[in-house]
């Protein structure tokens, strides 16, 4: 008998594939109506596996699983299933039970796992195409638990899933940056690689890539652009500039510029359309035609072309990042070209727009009389006011948090974990809070020590660093707080915030938060809006914006800008109207590991699109200075609040 070849084992997963796996068992086990903290589990163990810094798969096919945060033994299990068989009979056995089309419902904003097994049990719909189909035809409704305002809603939520795009999450978008970035500095002849468009102006999501290389040689950069893995199509590809399509994934697009030129470059290919419209009208009225190629002199002929037709190309077909070539004027006998930014709007009599500004949004006349604000930075802050440990539904320990703010060069880390009211994230009860408060001081009792002894982190500041202790405190439907105020006033600092009943109308909901601005317990209003950006995102809430920036700015109540990618928010656009209206602001990474903290980074380009300065931000004050704030000592008088009568940590 011949002898039979080996199986070939099944193709490695990646991490994404694992933790799509798990995350499907999660909200499979959501509809079928299993206990919460089973569904929770394999969610956070999704998440880890994602996040992990390990090749999951690779390591346990080699015989030495990796320890992942939320991973235990069962789950361990099923990954080591998963990686030798390429199959999980946990997941078949499920796809029998529930089918696998009810996740995608999940996806409709304000549908929850009750409704979808409410659908499918009740009315047959296992698909987004079913619900559609029936919602047209009039068949959704008639059943026990579905009213026709709960109709209504589903309406509603369809038409916003089939509103959104493909865009993408900042988050999303840096990596897939920093990844061509890293093959393009490789090329012959680069000098750098600068991104550029709506990612390099940090707006709240981003659809199409543009990235621009500075090179001796374009061509070797343009082949190594188009050769990348992961290239699904090759839109174009020139001398100067090339399109490609990723598998999965944006458009990106190339321009090459020539070394010591790149000054126009990076203007026209980051500002917006409206913005590049107003330098080239500004640019244009001294004589010159502006283009990416820098700026041309200005023929007879081309001064009596209207301004409006030389912008028509930038105009037609442009992207988000307003990033269409435009031709230099014809007939130009000179062109002007800089290599930097700020010699280009120095040419145009404007002081340099930082890229964050440049929307048309009034930066171009506050450039010109010379009242551009000094806007708020990462260097500036001096804190972290939102952030989360494994206590709650954070990845890491709360020593490994503390240490990770340290290493940042903060002077302090409020640790928010959530209260008990909101039990899907693993809520603390009172009794919790005492013990993690014994936690606390004894890692800032080892922090002083360190400090007095010379052996902390280089990075600590001259005032030490001190974890304080805060919560997440969840404002109930009813308008009442979590904590007694007892247990509130036991916290450093309390962050309020609102997940639950979020379909109650404007009036009960903005009562709501007014009632947690107003207590005397309460120091800031995380993201305040409730929204979640991406595919699975929650729009915001509908709240009466002027009561609540009103309310806040006379209590000192501070409201946050949240930096994590998913949510930004206070978006730019509030966060602007709230500091006119006279509110101080928190920019914070709600980080559930150690890797978010950096997210507070995208918080703080958030409050630059709002123009808000380091002296609007409470956490670029000193801890002793915010601990006095909340305390009561030097924020606006509170009804019912004593100064003084917080607990605070030093």
């Amino acid at each position: 008998m011949a002898e039979q070849p080996p199986v070939a084992p099944p193709p490695l997963p990646s991490n994404a594939d694992l933790a799509a796996i798990f995350d499907e068992i999660g909200s499979l086990l959501e509809i079928r109506g299993e206990l919460v903290f089973k569904t929770v589990a394999y969610h956070r163990a999704a998440d880890a596996i994602a996040h992990s810094p390990h090749e999951i798969a690779r390591d346990y096919r080699a015989g030495r699983p990796p320890a992942i945060p939320g991973v235990g033994s069962a789950i361990s299990d099923k990954i080591a299933e998963i990686v030798a068989t390429g199959r999980l009979r946990f997941l078949d056995r499920l796809h029998g039970d529930v089918p696998p089309t009810l996740v995608e419902l999940l996806e409709i904003p304000g549908v929850g796992p009750k409704t979808v097994r409410l659908l499918w049990e009740r009315l047959g719909i296992e698909t987004l195409e079913d619900l559609r189909t029936g919602l047209r035809a009039g068949t959704v409704g008639g059943v026990p638990g579905l009213t026709e305002k709960g109709i209504a809603s589903l309406r509603a939520g369809v038409e916003a899933l089939d509103r959104r795009s493909t865009r993408m999450t900042l988050g999303t978008a840096e990596r897939i940056v920093a990844a061509i970035a890293a093959r393009l500095a490789e090329a012959p002849g680069v000098r750098a690689v600068v991104p550029a468009g709506s990612f390099r102006r940090r707006r709240e999501t981003v659809g199409d890539l543009d990235i621009l290389v500075e090179t001796d040689d374009p061509a070797a950069a343009i082949a190594s652009f188009t050769e990348m893995p992961g290239v699904s199509a090759i839109v174009n590809a020139g001398t100067a500039k090339a399109a490609v399509r990723l598998a999965g994934g944006p458009q990106v697009d190339l321009m090459v510029m020539p070394p010591g030129r790149a000054g126009t470059y990076l203007v026209h290919f980051t500002g917006s359309k409206e913005h590049n419209v107003r330098l080239r009208a500004l640019a244009r009225d001294r004589g010159w035609s502006l283009s990416e190629k820098g700026f041309a002199r200005l023929g007879e002929a081309d001064e009596r072309r209207p301004a409006a037709a030389e912008s028509e190309a930038a105009e037609a077909g442009a992207d988000d990042a307003g990033a269409a070539e435009v031709e230099p004027a014809r007939g130009a006998t000179e062109l002007r070209t800089f290599a930097t930014e700020a010699e280009v709007y120095d040419f145009l009599g404007l002081a340099e727009v930082p890229p964050e500004l440049r929307e048309d949004g009034g930066e171009v006349e506050a450039a010109r009389a010379g009242r551009l604000p000094r806007l708020v930075d990462v260097a500036d802050l001096r804190g972290d006011c939102h952030a989360h440990s494994d206590w709650s539904d954070g990845i890491h320990t709360i020593e490994q948090m503390a240490e990770a703010g340290r290493a940042r060069g903060y002077e302090y880390l409020v640790l928010t974990d959530h209260s008990h009211g909101l039990a899907i994230a693993r809520g603390l009860s009172p009794e919790r809070v005492a013990a993690q408060r014994t936690v606390i001081a004894e890692l800032n009792a080892r922090f002083a020590r360190e400090e007095a002894e010379g052996v902390a982190p280089a990075a600590t500041p001259a005032a030490g660093f001190r974890l304080l202790q805060g919560c997440e405190l969840e404002i109930r439907g009813d308008g009442s707080l979590d904590f007694d105020d007892a247990v509130l006033a036991s916290f450093d600092v309390v962050v309020a915030a609102l997940h639950q009943g979020r379909r109650q109308p404007r009036g009960q909901l903005t009562a709501r938060v007014l009632g947690a601005i107003r207590s005397p317990h309460v120091d800031v209003i995380a993201h305040p809006a409730g929204r979640m950006l991406g595919e699975r995102g929650r729009d915001d809430l509908d709240l009466a914006w002027d009561e609540i920036y009103a309310a806040a700015a006379e209590t000192g109540t501070l409201l946050e800008i949240d930096g994590s990618d998913h949510r930004l928010d206070l978006a730019p656009e509030r966060a602007r109207l709230a500091v006119a209206a006279g509110c101080t602001l928190t920019i914070d990474s709600d980080a559930h590991r150690v890797e978010e903290l950096a997210g507070i980074a995208w918080g703080v380009a958030q409050a630059r699109r709002a123009w808000v300065g380091p002296g609007s931000v409470a956490n670029t004050w000193s801890r002793a200075a915010l601990l006095a704030w909340v305390g009561g000592g030097s924020r606006p008088a509170t009804a019912g609040r004593a100064a003084g009568s917080r607990r605070a940590t030093s």
